[in-house]
Parts: C-alpha cells; sequence; structure tokens
C-alpha cells in the first residue's frame, strides 16, 4: 500500500511530503521510504496563519479564508508525494494546520486543524484522511502526541535500557519506550516556538539559522530562571502544549518582567539553553540511555551541542537518519503509518500517551474517486420510504 503523508507543524514554515510503502511481513510492518520534500509558505501565508493563531482576535471569514488556501497548498504538496511516489498511490494522510488546541485545567477539550481536505482530494482522486486528533480528544486523551505510535513501534522494547525519540519542532516532544513498561510520549515544552518568535521579533528573519546568533550569545540568569518557573513543565503527564502557551505574547511577558533590556543574541541564547534543559530533565528522569532525535531544531547545530553536552555520557544523542527516517521529514512519515493503521480499522492513539480512555482509531475519511463498492447498473431516480 503505498500513502503520501503531509506535516505542517507549530512553526508553520511549510509542509513536509512524504511517499510510503508499507507491507505486512508477519508480525513485521516494513516501511519503504520512496522520498520527501519540503515546501516552504510564502512570506504572505505564514503571515496569515500567524495572524489567526492565538492569543490574536480573528474571525469565521478568516478561518474560511485560511481553511481553503492551505488546502490548495495542501493539494500540490499532495501532487508532489504522488510523483515521489512513481504517479499511484492508495490514499493521503493531510492532517492540517494546527491553529487551536483548546486545553484547559490539563484537559484537551477541543483541537481545530485546516487544511480543506476535500480539496487535496479532489486534486489526486484517491482518499484523504484528515481531523486525526479529534476521535482521541473525544475519547478523553490529549489528541496528541499522535507521533509515538512510530516511535513505538520503531524503537521496540527490547531487555536493554530505555530509549527516547525526541522531535524537535515549534513543540518538543519525546517518546520513552522501556521494556516491560508503557510507552510514554508528551510535549515537554518549546522547542523552536520561542526561538522563531524572538528571530522575528528582533532580527526580522523566520528563525536563527544554524543557531549563530544564540552562539554569540550568552545565557542571561534571570530571564532562564522566570521561563523555568513556567507550571507546565512541573505538570505530570499526560500533557500537550502548543502556541496557545508558548507565542511571541508569553515571551514579551517574560523580557518585560526583567525590567532592564536584554541582548537579542543573550535571549537566543537562553531560549535554546531553556530548550535543551527541559529535555534533558525528562530525558534524565526516564533513565534513557540513547535519545533519537528528529526534526527542524536538529539542523540547529547550537542547540545540538547543547543537548549532547547535557547528556554526559548519561545518554546518547543521534539522529534519525541512523535508523534511516530523515530528520525533516520523520512526522510526515509517522502521519503516513496512522494513516495505514486507520485504513485497516487500527488505533493510532496510545491511551497511556495521551490519557484516552481507550485507544481510538483516528481521522475522518474524505472520499475520491470511484466508490469503495461497485455502484447499481441502473442510478436510482426515485426514494421510496418503507414503513
Amino acid at each position: 500500500m503505498r500513502i503520501v503523508g503531509l506535516m505542517s507543524g507549530t512553526s508553520y514554515d511549510g509542509v513536509d511530503v512524504v511517499a510510503a510503502e508499507f507491507a505486512v511481513e508477519g508480525e513485521t510492518l516494513r516501511l519503504r521510504p520512496l522520498g520527501h520534500v519540503s515546501l516552504d509558505y510564502d512570506d504572505g501565508l505564514r503571515a496569515e496563519i500567524g495572524a489567526l493563531l492565538p492569543p490574536n482576535p480573528t474571525s469565521i471569514e478568516a478561518v474560511c479564508r485560511l481553511d481553503n488556501r492551505l488546502g490548495e497548498v495542501f493539494a500540490e504538496a499532495t501532487a508532489r508525494g504522488v510523483v515521489l511516489a512513481g504517479g499511484r498511490v492508495d490514499a493521503v494522510v493531510s492532517p492540517g494546520q494546527t491553529v487551536f488546541h483548546w486545553v484547559e485545567g490539563g484537559r484537551a477539550r477541543g483541537t481545530l486543524q485546516l487544511g480543506a481536505p476535500a480539496r487535496v482530494a479532489a486534486r489526486v482522486g484517491v482518499p484523504v484522511l484528515s481531523d486525526l486528533r479529534a476521535a482521541d480528544v473525544a475519547a478523553g486523551g490529549q489528541g496528541a502526541p499522535l507521533v509515538p505510535a512510530f516511535d513505538a513501534l520503531l524503537l521496540q522494547a527490547g531487555s536493554g535500557p530505555p530509549r527516547a525519540a525526541l522531535n524537535l519542532g515549534g513543540i518538543a516532544n519525546l517518546t520513552v519506550v522501556a521494556p516491560a513498561a508503557p510507552v510514554l510520549g508528551y510535549d515537554v515544552g518549546p522547542a523552536n516556538a520561542l526561538l522563531d518568535a524572538a528571530a522575528r521579533r528582533f532580527l526580522g528573519r523566520p528563525c536563527d539559522l544554524d543557531g549563530a546568533r544564540a552562539a554569540a550569545g550568552r545565557v542571561h540568569p534571570g530571564l532562564l530562571e522566570l521561563l523555568l518557573a513556567e507550571p507546565y513543565y512541573a505538570a505530570p503527564p499526560p500533557k500537550s502544549t502548543g502556541k496557545e502557551l508558548f507565542h511571541a505574547g508569553y515571551l514579551d511577558a517574560k523580557l518585560a518582567a526583567l525590567g532592564a533590556p536584554v541582548d537579542p543574541d543573550d535571549v537566543l541564547a537562553t531560549l535554546t539553553e531553556l530548550t535543551a534543559r527541559t529535555v534533558a530533565a525528562e530525558c534524565d528522569r526516564h533513565g534513557v540511555a540513547e535519545v533519537v532525535a528528529a526534526g527542524g531544531g536538529v539542523r540547529n547545530p547550537t542547540l545540538r551541542r547543547r543537548l549532547a553536552a547535557l547528556g554526559d555520557g548519561r545518554w546518547r544523542l543521534r539522529a534519525s537518519d541512523e535508523l534511516g527516517v530523515p530528520t525533516q521529514a520523520k512526522e510526515a512519515y509517522a502521519f503516513a503509518l496512522l494513516g495505514w493503521l486507520s485504513w485497516h480499522g487500527l488505533p493510532g492513539a496510545i491511551p497511556s500517551v495521551t490519557g484516552a480512555r481507550e485507544a481510538a482509531v483516528l481521522g475522518s475519511w474524505t472520499p475520491a474517486g470511484p466508490a469503495r463498492s461497485a455502484p447499481p447498473a441502473t442510478p436510482p431516480r426515485r426514494l421510496v420510504i418503507a414503513v
């Protein structure tokens, strides 16, 4: 079975596209990567997404416009994925762009992703799976993270010490796989979310490329102390977060609370240290021996060096490329896997990760092309109600 998977994360800088072929051999599911590509959003679309995100006010008109514009972008991205797959695919997984994840009192009460899946289905003519988080939320779960289903199968729970998978996107999330223990997974805190907000604010750029300005700065102890005091870090899992908490206004409030200006390079250095420390603390807490990292943050050598230093020989940091999973495309491959599971009626969310009452089969299918069952020889021309 061939599936195109898409991923547009909390950094909302573009969409990652993969094509994957799945085959079952006994108890083993084989994933053959067929290729991946990233499409950057233009400045206008990034601004449109940013204007819609909390805490900004918005309107139903703005939501509708963005939903359909994203659908067109995802449709184009999917067409690229079909080419990667050699021109034939069976399904598409288009999880959409998260614009609001409603968490209240530690409980997820709703979630909203935009991306008009009907536009994707119309473009490529195969069924499209979307809205992947809602079923888990309805079952009492956080609806996130969903990638641990991929991590658990990839890392497996053997007889050795615990291993972890780390994704450094807008938000850092961690999956822990240990022998004879339930899989754990949760959002640790910001990875690139606050770093990118600071880059936009102080550098006029979408990011601090290669962490160069952070490397030139020094950690500000007062700012770091304020940031580490965030209650979210001390909350027990299951838990999830996003731009609803860690946004530009959040950073502005912390800087204002200091009462004195901080050099922009020092802000970036401090935010890099925040991500490294919060992630390292969770890796230490679970006693992991190895951390397999993926996501855009892996391309930040300053952050990666600091994470490796904090591991200090207790755990090894390696990139997911070493396991055959491209760091930039891992989440898109994970969503392709979730599509395979849903296609076969298998759950994709893990209750020990999300806190749901039961494991949910994820997503809603938007059909396209011919019906799965043969149509009647003659189309119906009238309806009769039987009594």
